[in-house]
């Protein structure tokens, strides 16, 4: 049986994927960058972070893409491609939401530490989809810092009533997974960031 792939006559949602995430979407190019931020051998707490993205009519979106950037567990971000090589750890990936049988995004990576005192660990996140022009800022921060929470600056400037969606919740009965769904639009909508 042939599988059909998606073709330039669709929205913008496929020129990421082919462009950005092309091993994944099993095109004959290389991949840049993968969903995976540190190797097993890269120091740290590992963790692989699970979700979906959702319409404003509460649809899953099969042709998001999201980037992820975040510090290593030490708090500080690679600076030279010996030093990734060295440690295991990318501190960047890059994930689609259209091979996964239930449209989510899995990255794996090791909990980050924390680039300054006041700020707690989190990763941030950008995202990008069809018909979106410009693409959306947001974070994820862990339920289980609560404490380093209550303390980062960023998240203070949240409305306390929204700030639950930016939080990703352990998984239960799975160890070191965390849950985290993205809401672009409607009652439960992500908090996004103006930069």
């Amino acid at each position: 049986m042939t599988t059909l792939k998606q073709t330039p006559s669709q929205t913008v949602g496929p020129y990421f994927a082919y462009g950005l995430c092309p091993q994944q979407y099993d095109f004959a190019f290389k991949s840049l960058f993968t969903p995976v931020l540190a190797d097993r051998e890269a120091a740290g707490d590992h963790i692989t972070i699970v979700g979906q993205v959702f319409d404003g009519d509460g649809k899953v979106i099969g042709d998001a893409m999201l980037e992820v950037s975040q510090v290593d567990a030490q708090g500080h971000y690679p600076e030279s491609r010996e030093e990734i090589l060295k440690t295991g750890f990318r501190g960047f990936a890059r994930v689609g939401t259209g091979t996964d049988p239930l449209q989510r995004f899995v990255v794996e990576t090791v909990k980050p530490g924390r680039a300054n005192p006041d700020e707690a660990p989190h990763l941030n996140v950008i995202v990008t989809m069809r018909g979106m022009l410009l693409h959306t800022f947001t974070r994820i921060y862990f339920e289980d810092e609560a404490e380093a929470n209550e303390r980062d600056a960023v998240l203070a400037a949240v409305p306390a009533d929204r700030r639950g969606t930016l939080i990703a919740r352990r998984e239960p009965d799975m160890a070191n997974v965390y849950r985290f769904d993205i809401y672009m639009q409607g009652d439960k909508e992500t908090v996004f960031f103006d930069l």
